[in-house]
């Protein structure tokens, strides 16, 4: 039996039409798995006992998010906290890493500090000295010995330690001892200056 030129130009129609689904069925399920948008601004990272980003393909230089640990801010709340977001740093210029208590509002906002919180924010580099210096000369500051090379307590909310050309804030809300909270947050962050 001969098969005709329509005939074969039929089957392999249907074959290219076949393989194309099949082609838009694998493209669509990898998209179908992806990860929806989130409707947070700030990325969250989970982790509970070590800096709260850590990778080793990443660098090692220290950031608002790695430079004090979920389960160190949680110890200073004295509660478990989520995972931290990120929130403009104002004083500073930079990012503020944020950590909430489980009494923190749902719709706290992380540019806005809030009671039951903790707000880290590390500037690194040539300008370090000079923020650390413009925040002290507008509070009545406290200074703090044993903490990174020069430190001060801002008298209401937060500590602020300089070492070398790294700048460390922290501010712990909503707990009888800020000063303590802070003090052993800042302790705990400088190995990892």
């Amino acid at each position: 039996m001969t098969v005709g030129w329509t005939t074969r130009r039929g089957v392999v129609a249907a074959a290219l039409i076949v393989l194309a689904a099949l082609l838009l069925a694998a493209c669509g399920s990898s998209s179908a798995t992806s990860a929806a948008p989130s409707s947070s601004p700030s990325p969250a990272v989970t982790s509970s006992s070590t800096p709260a980003a850590s990778n080793s393909a990443l660098p090692t230089t220290a950031t608002s998010l790695t430079v004090i640990t979920r389960s160190e801010a949680g110890a200073a709340l004295g509660q478990t906290v989520k995972p931290p977001v990120l929130g403009h740093a104002t004083v500073e210029g930079g990012l503020a890493a944020v950590f909430y208590g489980p009494n923190a509002p749902a719709d706290a906002n992380a540019d806005v500090p809030v009671t039951d919180s903790v707000r880290v924010v590390l500037v690194t580099g040539p300008k370090a000295l000079r923020y650390f210096d413009d925040y002290r000369s507008t509070v009545k500051a406290q200074a703090i010995a044993g903490l990174g090379d020069k430190a001060y307590w801002d008298g209401y909310a937060s500590l602020s330690v300089l070492k070398g050309d790294e700048y460390l804030r922290v501010a712990v809300i909503g707990v009888k001892n800020v000063l303590g909270a802070e003090e052993k947050l800042a302790a705990a962050a400088l190995p990892r200056m």
